[in-house]
């Protein structure tokens, strides 16, 4: 039995139906499905990395975990292109994140030399997920507290960023996994070299060093960015032309600009006034 209200409103929608050509209004796609897409991509690359590991395909799985940070990267842009910024986003982004380049490279770190160090070798390679993992969590609250107060865009990553840690990781195996021999003259081998690598990298990734963020591509961000967008499209020329040994030049490049930069940034807060007072 239906009642009067539910024959009303049967009553309205066939009305509005028939005023719209007696077709259903189409629903349209949310803005987030093609940024989600990507992020989701980025997830499933991340997990194909970790079982090409576990199979001894440690190279296919480094390639995953590059192809992660193109997702990742296309996540992002996309995500302003269409201005589909969300909270969804933003959380679904960070898991994938945990998993692509904080599990899959810790996890190519310690098949490719650090198993060598039973316990001490589990510990390090569990530095890129966790301090991933509180790198994520702090840029999570610091959008939110920036999205409240409806601040613009900074031009600067907080540490290291996640994608950046990880993708050095790769190019760093792609570049050596087959030039072993050069390590061999050292005290623990591969490992001299790996071992502060990692504990380096995990560092910066929890430091409020300052990393350039890549510009928006609207006219605003261009006109003010032009000098930092020439120098990420040389960048990505160069992985163009060399690959995995242009991927270890770019990704140095970037790390090294930032340690620079946060040591001016930190001689100008520890020593400006000073300058001051004795000028």
């Amino acid at each position: 039995m239906k009642y009067p209200i539910q024959k009303w409103k049967r009553f309205r929608r066939r009305r509005k139906r028939k005023k719209n050509g007696g077709q259903r209004p189409k629903k349209q796609i949310p803005r987030t499905v093609i940024p989600s897409f990507f992020t989701l991509m980025n997830l499933f690359c991340g997990f194909l990395a970790i079982i090409s590991i576990a199979e001894g395909r440690l190279f296919f799985g480094a390639w995953l975990i590059v192809f992660a940070g193109l997702f990742d990267a296309l996540d992002g842009f996309m995500a302003r292109l269409s201005n589909a910024t969300s909270q969804f986003g933003i959380e679904l982004d960070s898991i994938s994140d945990v998993v692509s380049f904080g599990v899959a490279p810790g996890f190519l770190l310690y098949a490719f030399g650090l198993a060598e160090m039973p316990f001490v070798g589990i510990i390090l390679s569990a530095l890129p997920p966790l301090c991933g993992a509180v790198r994520l969590a702090r840029y999570n609250v610091d959008v939110h507290d920036s999205l409240d107060e409806k601040k613009g865009r900074d031009d600067f990553f907080k540490g290291l960023p996640i994608p950046g840690q990880a993708i050095m990781i790769a190019a760093f195996y792609l570049t050596f996994y087959n030039q072993i021999e050069i390590f061999e003259g050292l005290e623990y081998g591969l490992n001299t070299v790996v071992v502060p690598l990692i504990v380096l990298l995990s560092f910066l990734m929890v430091s409020t060093i300052p990393f350039d963020k890549i510009p928006s591509f609207d006219k605003k961000s261009i006109k003010k960015h032009k000098v930092k967008l020439s120098l990420f499209i040389f960048y990505g020329v160069l992985i163009l032309l060399f690959q995995e040994v242009g991927l270890m030049i770019v990704f140095s490049a970037f790390i090294g600009k930032g340690i620079v930069l946060g040591g001016y940034f930190f001689w100008k807060e520890a020593f400006g006034d000073e300058d001051r007072i004795e000028g």
